[in-house]
C-alpha cells in the first residue's frame, strides 16, 4: 500500500525522472504525466458540536464520526476506501512491486531462542506464513526443531496470533499463552501441557495489557487486576487478590515475593509486594495484604532478581539514564532511599537499557550509545566490569537468559541485515567467551554490500544536537535528485535503532532512494530527560527536531523538499501530520499510520487516558489545552495553503489503542479545507478489516498494504 501510493504519486508529481536501476523480474520507471488527475472527495456531513475550554470554544464538526459502528460511518469507510483504492490500484507497477515484494519476504526468519525447563524454543517464519511458528528443541539447542504451537492453524486469513502475554511456569511443564483476534488489545488466555502439547480446557477471556506471572509452586498464575488462576479450573473460580476501586485505570504487572508493579500512564510505577511464607505452597484464598515499597508515580522501577530480601532493580530514579540498585525488604526502615546501594552507577553518556543475570552472578547489561547497542557483562557483587561483548554497529533487538543457566541468547540487526540470533556459552572463565552465530537471517536477490549506513548529528531550531541515520546506496552522487523516506516518532521515552526492514528494500533498491530516521527528542535515545524535553508543553520540539532533519536532508543535498515522504505511526502519526500542517512546503508526501490525530479528545477513547502524561489534557488545565491546540492535527490544517503533501492515512477497523475515529475526522477535515483549493493533490485513507494497530499483522496484508 505504503510503495504503490508513493510510486503512483511520484509518477505524477515530479517534473524531473528519478534515476533508477534494472532488478531482476522488475523495471520501475517514474515518468511525468502532464495530464495530472483531479480528485474530487465524498461531501461528508459536518453537524453544529462544538466545545467550550476555557472561554474558547472549538467546532467539532464530525463529532459523529466517533460512533464507528454506525451506519452513517460505514458509509464514510466506504466512500473513501473507494477512492483510495481506485488511485493505489491503477498504478501501472502494482504487480511487479507485489511480486518483488513476495520474493523478498521469501526467506527464513528467526526469532531469539530462549530456554525454559529442559527444552529450548524458537520462532520461525519459512517466509511466507502468515504467522511465526513457534518451535521446541528438547533437552538441548541443537536438537531438531519440532512445531510447539502453529498460530496459522488458528484461522484461514492468519488473523488470529500469539500476543505478547506468554509465560512458561518456572519448571518448563506448563505454558500460559495469549491470543489476539484481528490486532485487538482484547486477549483470551490458554494453556498447554509441554510435555504432551495438549490444551487444558480452561479458557481466560477479556484480558487486555497484563503479564502473566507463575507461582513457584506451578501451580497457577497472577494476571489481569489482580487476579489468581489456578490449573483446571474455569475462569471463573479465579480468585481476585488486590484491586483498586479508587483508581479504576490502574494497570498491574505481576518465590517467596510476589511483587505488583501499578501503571496509570505511560511512565512512572508504583511498587508493592507481599511475602509468603512458604513459596513452594503459597496460600492465595483471597485478598492479599500488600506493602508499598514505591506509593508516589516519580520514577521507573524494574526488577532484575533478588537474594532473599536484597533486591537487584533498574531504575531512572535520581538517575534519568538509568542505574542498578539493591535494596533490603527486611523491615521498613531498610527501605528507606538513604539505605539503597548502586551496583551500577548512571554512566555520563549512555543509556543503561536493560539489565538481567545469567549464570547466577553476572550482570548482563544493554546500552544505548549514540541510540547504537553495546553490551557489558558486569559483576553482580559489585557491578565492576568483566568483559565487553563485542558486536557490530547496530541494534542488539532481544536477549534471553536465565540466571540459573550459564548460556546467552541474543538477536542483532541493522538497517541491512535481517534478525540473526547469537549464543554465548560461558565456561570458567568468562572473559574468554565470545559470541557464535547461532540463526542467520539473508533475504535473497538483496545485496547489502551496495549500500552504506551512516550516522549523521544535525541541530535543531534551539541549538540542540539530533542524531539522524541514513542508508543509500553507496555510489549514489548528492545532487539533490534522489526521493527521501524521512521516519520519526518522538514519544513515551520509546528508541528507535537500526533495524530491518523488507518494505523499505525496493525504494532503496529500486527507486534510487534515500533513507533516513531521526532520532528526536521525545523519545529515549538518550534517556528520560531527552523524553522530557519533547512532550507536555515541550512538545513542539518534536516537531523541529524533524522539520530540521528534513532541513538538514536537502541543505546537503540528499533531496529536496518535493522528493520527501515523511512516515510515521501512532505518536508518529502525530508528527508528520503535525509537521505536514506546520511546514507543508517542505514535504512532497505523508504517510500517516493509525495516527492520534484529535489532540483534545485523544483522553477519551480505550486507553487513551494513558497518554496524558506524555501530552497532558485539554479538559483539566487551561496551559496544557492551549498547548495542544496549537499543534493538534485535526484544528491545525491551514486554510490557505498553495501546496500541501500528498497524504494517505492509514487506520484499521479493530484498532482499540489509537481508534480510527483520529483518521476519520482528520481526512474529512483534510478533505474540507483543502480538496477544492489543491484537486491535484491526493489527500485519501484506507481503512483495513480484520486488523488493528499493526501488532499480529499477517504476511499477506502486510505484503498487498504495502
Amino acid at each position: 500500500m505504503i510503495g504503490r501510493f508513493f510510486t503512483n504519486y511520484f509518477c505524477r508529481r515530479l517534473v524531473q525522472q528519478f534515476q533508477h536501476r534494472k532488478h531482476p523480474g522488475l523495471l520501475i520507471r517514474m515518468t511525468m504525466n502532464s495530464k495530472r488527475e483531479t480528485f474530487t472527495y465524498p461531501d461528508v456531513r459536518r453537524s453544529n458540536v462544538e466545545d467550550e475550554y476555557f472561554g474558547h470554544k472549538v467546532a467539532d464538526p464530525y463529532r459523529w464520526l466517533e460512533n464507528v459502528d454506525s451506519d452513517e460511518t460505514a458509509r464514510f469507510v466506504e466512500e473513501q476506501n473507494a477512492i483510495s483504492s481506485k488511485y493505489i490500484q491503477s498504478c501501472p507497477y502494482r504487480e511487479r512491486i507485489k511480486k518483488r515484494l513476495t520474493d523478498l519476504f521469501e526467506y527464513p526468519r528467526y526469532g531469539c531462542p530462549y530456554r525454559k525447563g529442559d527444552n529450548y524454543f524458537m520462532e520461525i517464519n519459512t517466509g511466507l506464513q502468515n504467522q511465526n511458528i513457534l518451535y521446541i528443541m528438547r533437552g538441548r539447542s541443537d536438537a531438531k526443531p519440532e512445531i510447539f504451537f502453529d498460530p496459522n492453524a488458528l484461522s484461514d486469513d492468519g488473523t488470529v496470533s500469539l500476543s505478547s502475554q506468554v509465560a512458561f511456569s518456572d519448571d518448563g511443564k506448563w505454558w500460559a499463552y495469549g491470543l489476539q483476534k484481528s490486532g485487538s488489545d482484547w486477549n483470551s488466555i490458554k494453556i498447554r501441557n509441554v510435555d504432551t502439547g495438549v490444551d487444558l480446557d480452561e479458557e481466560l477471556v477479556k484480558v487486555k495489557f497484563s503479564r502473566i506471572s507463575w507461582t513457584k509452586d506451578n501451580k497457577g498464575f497472577f494476571y489481569s487486576k489482580l487476579y489468581y488462576h489456578r490449573l483446571n479450573q474455569p475462569q471463573s473460580a479465579d480468585t481476585l487478590i488486590y484491586e483498586t476501586p479508587e483508581h479504576p485505570r490502574y494497570r498491574f504487572d505481576c518465590g517467596q515475593y510476589l511483587h505488583v508493579f501499578i501503571n496509570h500512564s505511560c511512565e512512572h510505577n508504583l511498587w508493592y509486594f507481599h511475602k509468603f511464607s512458604d513459596p513452594k505452597n503459597p496460600s492465595i484464598e483471597g485478598r492479599l495484604q500488600l506493602q508499598p515499597i514505591i506509593a508516589e508515580f516519580e520514577a521507573d522501577y524494574h526488577y532484575i532478581a533478588n537474594d532473599g530480601p536484597v533486591h537487584y532493580i533498574h531504575t531512572n530514579h535520581n538517575s534519568p539514564k538509568y542505574r542498578v540498585i539493591k535494596m533490603d525488604l527486611t523491615d521498613e526502615s531498610s527501605l528507606l532511599e538513604s539505605n539503597w546501594k548502586d551496583v551500577i552507577g548512571e554512566h555520563s553518556k549512555d543509556v543503561l537499557d536493560f539489565v538481567l543475570i545469567v549464570r547466577n552472578d553476572i550482570l548482563v547489561c544493554h546500552y544505548l550509545s549514540d541510540v547504537i547497542s553495546r553490551m557489558e557483562l558486569r559483576k553482580l557483587s559489585d557491578g565492576s566490569l568483566i568483559k565487553n561483548i563485542q558486536i557490530p554497529v547496530g541494534t542488539v533487538s532481544a536477549i534471553s537468559a536465565k540466571r540459573n543457566h550459564d548460556e546467552l541468547f541474543y538477536l542483532f540487526t541493522s538497517f541491512l541485515e535481517p534478525s540473526s540470533s547469537y549464543h554465548i556459552k560461558f565456561s570458567d572463565d568468562v572473559s574468554h567467551d565470545e559470541p557464535k552465530c547461532f540463526k542467520k537471517s539473508s533475504p535473497k536477490n538483496f545485496d547489502s554490500s551496495k549500500f552504506v549506513t551512516k550516522q549523521v548529528f544535525y541541530e535543531s531550531k534551539d541549538g540542540t544536537r539530533v542524531p539522524m541515520f541514513i542508508v543509500h546506496n553507496k555510489d549514489m552522487q548528492m545532487d539533490g535528485s534522489h526521493p527521501c523516506l524521512l521516519y520519526g516518532y518522538g514519544g513515551f521515552n520509546i528508541s528507535l535503532q537500526p533495524y530491518f526492514s523488507v518494505s523499505r528494500l525496493i525504494p532503496l533498491d529500486n527507486m534510487n532512494c534515500i533513507f533516513a530516521m531521526a532520532n528526536i527528542r521525545g523519545g529515549g535515545e538518550y534517556g528520560k530527560q531527552w523524553n522530557n524535553d519533547g512532550k507536555l508543553l515541550l512538545k513542539q520540539n518534536c516537531f523541529d527536531d524533524f522539520i530540521a532533519a528534513a532541513e538538514y536532508l536537502v541543505q546537503e543535498k540528499y533531496t529536496t523538499p518535493k522528493r520527501i515522504i515523511i512516515q510515521g505511526g501512532s505518536n508518529g502519526g502525530l508528527l508528520v501530520a503535525a509537521v505536514s500542517n506546520q511546514r507543508p512546503d517542505l514535504f512532497g508526501c505523508t504517510i500517516c499510520h493509525v495516527g492520534v490525530l484529535d489532540m483534545l479528545r485523544f483522553h477519551k477513547f480505550t486507553i487513551g487516558h494513558a497518554w496524558i502524561s506524555e501530552y497532558g489534557s485539554a479538559d483539566d488545565d487551561e496551559q496544557h489545552f492551549r498547548n495542544l491546540i496549537t499543534y493538534s492535527p485535526l484544528h491545525t490544517i491551514p486554510m490557505m495553503a498553495d501546496d500541501y503533501p500528498a497524504t494517505l492515512l492509514l487506520t484499521a477497523d479493530h484498532d482499540d489503542r489509537v481508534v480510527p475515529l483520529h483518521s476519520f475526522k482528520f481526512i474529512a477535515e483534510l478533505q474540507h479545507r483543502l480538496g477544492k483549493r489543491l484537486p491535484r493533490i491526493p489527500l485519501m485513507i484506507r481503512v483495513d478489516t480484520k486488523a488493528g494497530h499493526g501488532f499480529g499483522k499477517p504476511t499477506t496484508k502486510i505484503v498487498s498494504n504495502l
